[in-house]
């Protein structure tokens, strides 16, 4: 998708000028540091069951597909993915004091913080749900942990608002009988790559969730599924061929296509009607203006949602429903745990494209031109 922006749009001179120098490769993570070192519990139980050589040929791990009607299996996967979130639980117990249940559906989202990855639509999600455990005695979401972390430019100031927001919403809700048996939220603190090696893990849910055409290709999507999670996205950067590696059945797609943002933003988008329109939504950004996050500042937060409603450049308003329909799809998966598990098990045994091998082979082979040379030890 990138590639062609660029030929089309962004390089299209230089593109006309030199076509046979333009290569898609696609990145990838290395399993040595994102499974082998972070997640042992999956190293141990893929080596047992498909040799050791799995993290120097991924594609060895297509014969997992093979266990995914294995009840038996089944069941040491569960308890290898119980094992890492109760680590990550005890972790962010000790750095934040917030406990989180390991039994719950671990949803987590780090990453940059920046308006583009759309960490404001998971919290506006996560604070409609708020206000409907509130005000709806029948509504009862599965419990769910609410797992965010990443850094903000120094200078970006509504990104740094942003976390703000999101451990001023944690605050509300981890303190909230009413609420706080369904949903937990808390913020990883420093995260970056050696704190990120107990987070992949221990993920249900993988949040990668950007507007379509706005992703280059993103890494932190191939490590979570690379470990088990499902992920909810759109069809941004590698999302597309993470989709199109595990089926359409193991991912949950939400929001517009990069063609549907084009035609929206071509017809002049107005986000303050997506409010008006959207009972959920609306309700969520008069909770934050009405000052319950902000111990009663209905100022403090303005520069977020009045941004959300003038322009809101990458449209979150506008996916809002989307999204909320898909994260009821979420619930209703995870109730079926057995098959929520299969599906795990499935996004592992068909990530071998992903590995960083495969991506250094492309530049050698495309790019480089050059030939892999034997090192003799």
């Amino acid at each position: 998708m990138h590639s062609e922006l660029l030929k089309t749009k962004l390089l299209k001179d230089f593109y006309e000028f030199y076509p046979d120098k333009f290569h898609s490769v696609t990145n990838g993570v290395t399993p040595r540091r994102f499974v082998q070192l972070s997640n042992p519990g999956l190293d141990a139980l893929l080596t047992r069951v498909i040799g050791e050589n799995w993290v120097t040929d991924m594609d060895k791990l297509k014969a997992l597909e093979n266990y995914a009607d294995d009840a038996a299996f089944r069941d040491e996967w569960i308890a290898m993915k119980r094992q890492a979130k109760e680590k990550l639980a005890g972790l962010l117990k000790d750095k934040t004091g917030v406990m989180l249940d390991p039994h719950s559906l671990f949803d987590i989202q780090t990453k940059r913080i920046h308006e583009y990855k759309r960490q404001h639509l998971n919290l506006l999600h996560i604070v409609s749900l708020y206000n409907r455990i509130k005000h709806d005695s029948n509504f009862t979401p599965i419990p769910r942990a609410f797992i965010f972390g990443g850094k903000a430019a120094p200078g970006y100031y509504l990104a740094k608002l942003l976390i703000k927001l999101i451990n001023s919403v944690a605050e509300v809700i981890n303190k909230d009988p009413q609420v706080n048996g369904f949903i937990r939220v808390v913020f990883y603190p420093n995260f970056n790559v050696k704190n990120a090696q107990p987070i992949y893990p221990a993920a249900d849910l993988s949040e990668q969730i950007s507007l379509a055409g706005k992703e280059a290709s993103g890494t932190g999507n191939m490590k979570f599924s690379m470990n088990g999670a499902l992920t909810i996205g759109t069809l941004d950067g590698a999302n597309v061929e993470i989709r199109e590696a595990v089926g359409d059945e193991n991912f949950f797609l939400f929001g517009m296509t990069e063609a549907e943002v084009d035609q929206l933003q071509s017809r002049g988008y107005v986000p303050a009607n997506y409010y008006h329109e959207n009972s959920h939504l609306k309700a969520a950004i008069d909770l934050i203006d009405s000052g319950l996050f902000s111990h009663g500042d209905g100022e403090l937060f303005k520069p977020l949602t009045t941004r959300l409603l003038l322009k809101d450049p990458f449209m979150a308003l506008a996916d809002f429903q989307s999204y909320e329909n898909c994260q009821d799809d979420v619930d209703s998966a995870y109730c079926d745990y057995d098959n929520w598990n299969k599906k795990s098990i499935l996004n592992v045994a068909r990530m071998a494209y992903f590995s960083s091998d495969r991506a250094i082979r492309e530049y050698c082979d495309k790019i480089w031109k050059v030939s892999p040379l034997p090192v003799h030890l």
